[in-house]
Formats: C-alpha cells, sequence, structure tokens
C-alpha cells in the first residue's frame, strides 16, 4: 500500500516594491489570523530593515541567527525559527541582511536559494508567509519564485496604482521563466478610509484595471495599527475587538477559501 505524503505548507508573498503600504502589518495579523484558524503558521522576514521582526517583540539586534544567514547557507533554517506570542513561527531578519543581495548575485540559481531553503520545513507547517522588502532585487525575486501565491497590499490611494502596474510585469517575467505555479491571489486595499470618495473610485477600480480579485473587506485606517508594534504583538492580540483585527481575521478566511 502506497503511503501519503505529508501536505506541505502553501507559500504566499505579501510584495509591493512601494513602502509604507502596511505591507508588514499585513503579514503580522494575516499570521495571527490564521493561527487563530488552527493553522500552523511560520513567518518569514525578508527585509534588512527587521520590521516584521521588531513587530513580534524580537530585537533584532539581539537576533543570533536569522535569515540572512540561512540564504548565505551558513546556518540550517530550524536554527533560525522563534516562537512568537501571536501563536506563529518567524524567521527573523537583521540589517546584515542588507548584503545578502550582493552576495547571491553571483551565485548560480540565485533566484531558487529560499525556495530550497523552505523545503525543509513545508511539511512541518500549513502556512508560509513571507514579508518582502520594498524593492524588486533578488531577495524579492526569491519569494516570488518560492512562492505558490501572491498577495499585493495597497493603499486605497491613487498613486500606489503604478507600483502595482509594476509589480504585475515583473509577476509575468517570474511565470515566464522562474515559477509557472504562482498566482496572484488578490490585492489587499490598506489605509481604507470609507467616508472618503477617493478611496472608495480607487477601491472599485483596482480589481478592474488590472483583472485581479480584490480581498474583501479592505483594511480600515486606525491608530490600533501604530499601536500594535510597541507591545511587540499584532493586532489581533493588542486590540482584539477592533475594527482592524476583525478586518484582517474577514480577509484571511477570503484567502483561505481561494488557495
Amino acid at each position: 500500500m502506497a503511503r501519503r505524503k505529508a501536505p506541505k505548507a502553501t507559500i504566499i508573498s505579501l510584495a509591493n516594491q512601494k513602502g509604507g503600504v502596511a505591507k508588514t502589518t499585513s503579514v503580522a495579523s494575516l499570521g495571527a489570523a490564521f493561527a487563530e484558524l488552527g493553522k500552523r503558521v511560520l513567518l518569514v522576514d525578508l527585509d534588512p530593515q527587521a520590521s516584521l521582526t521588531f513587530s513580534l517583540g524580537v530585537d533584532p539586534d539581539a537576533v543570533e541567527t536569522s535569515i540572512n544567514e540561512v540564504v548565505l547557507g551558513r546556518a540550517e533554517i530550524d536554527e533560525a525559527i522563534l516562537a512568537t506570542e501571536d501563536g506563529v513561527d518567524l524567521v527573523p531578519s537583521t540589517i546584515d541582511l542588507a548584503g545578502a543581495e550582493a552576495q547571491l548575485l553571483p551565485r548560480p540559481g540565485r533566484e531558487y536559494v529560499l525556495a530550497g531553503v523552505l523545503e525543509d520545513v513545508v511539511k512541518d507547517y500549513d502556512i508560509i508567509l513571507l514579508d518582502c522588502s520594498p524593492t524588486l532585487g533578488v531577495l524579492t525575486l526569491n519569494a516570488l519564485t518560492a512562492s505558490d501565491h501572491l498577495i499585493i497590499p495597497m493603499p486605497a490611494e491613487m498613486l500606489s496604482h503604478r507600483g502595482v502596474g509594476q509589480l504585475l510585469d515583473t509577476v509575468k517575467d517570474v511565470r515566464k521563466i522562474l515559477n509557472k505555479k504562482l498566482k496572484i491571489t488578490g490585492i489587499l486595499a490598506t489605509m481604507y478610509d470609507g467616508r472618503s470618495n477617493h478611496s472608495r473610485e480607487v477601491l472599485a477600480d483596482v480589481g478592474e484595471r488590472y483583472n485581479v480579485h480584490v480581498l474583501e473587506p479592505a483594511i480600515p485606517r486606525t491608530v490600533r495599527f501604530a499601536e500594535a508594534p510597541a507591545v511587540g504583538r499584532s493586532i489581533l492580540a493588542s486590540s482584539r475587538r477592533s475594527k482592524g483585527a476583525q478586518a484582517y481575521r474577514d480577509v484571511a478566511a477570503d484567502i483561505l477559501a481561494r488557495i
């Protein structure tokens, strides 16, 4: 009788080369929401600024083994994984990751390094979320190459459209050359103000303009998001009953229905 293969994690990148789009907030919040639903979740901080690491209560300056050492082959990924109070595991980042791009560039198959690394843990989790840096460099290409799905956080502002278009052009190239299975799960509208005509118009326009699903609901603009990193937790822990926390719970359910 043939043995059944252990299920592998679904790997999801959150990427947008424009900064300030609530990408890190979305990774932390969605991770916590998936954990609430009983999923085994791993978050990977691929940004040298280490905002995700800090937001989950880990001091980047005190990290001994980070994603930097892992992608450069100096450590195994399980040596870098940390448990967090939000019920998710984390592979932290440090400022040292800023030099990894240059060190990876001359390597053959450099775009596949992260995919190879994650292969060691895909059977240990249900969902792996990758927090990409706000650039389209080697590390972001690694994330897109390793992922099954892509979510694009985008503020409900017209100027954000251009960045989405550039990212979608990159995704086309990644699909052709590096990862044919990559799917765009949706655009995640962030910093949404339902009282603003502009925000409503952007939200109505973006899905049609790019022929991409817009995840529901839009994430509202609220000060609770700024308060959460100060206590080293996601908004689902720091302000459980807030409209922002509930919005991410609802988006997580929308994502699970599509992956």
